[in-house]
């Protein structure tokens, strides 16, 4: 794999979390316009990509990691486990 800017990685990322859902949540219909980058940078050869959905109530994110190194790409996929206000120290 290799990714030439910025643009085309969080292209990328965001390509592969619609198919994460295609494949892990078939019954949710969604495509590239459904996600968005919450943050990303790049140091030195490596990127770093954080992508969510707007799918109401899914508590999805993905983390994703391209290591220039080996010209190779990592996808962690969480979901939301608790939310929990909290208002005393």
């Amino acid at each position: 794999m290799i990714i030439t800017g910025m643009d085309h990685f969080q292209s990328v990322c965001k390509r592969k979390l619609v198919e994460w859902y295609h494949k892990n949540r078939p019954e949710v219909d969604i495509d590239m316009s459904n996600v968005f980058v919450v943050w990303s940078c790049k140091t030195l050869q490596n990127y770093k990509c954080l992508a969510s959905t707007t799918i109401s109530g899914d508590g999805i994110y993905a983390e994703y990691t391209f290591n220039g190194d080996k010209q190779e790409m990592y996808e962690d996929v969480y979901g939301k486990l608790t939310n929990t206000c909290i208002t005393q120290e």
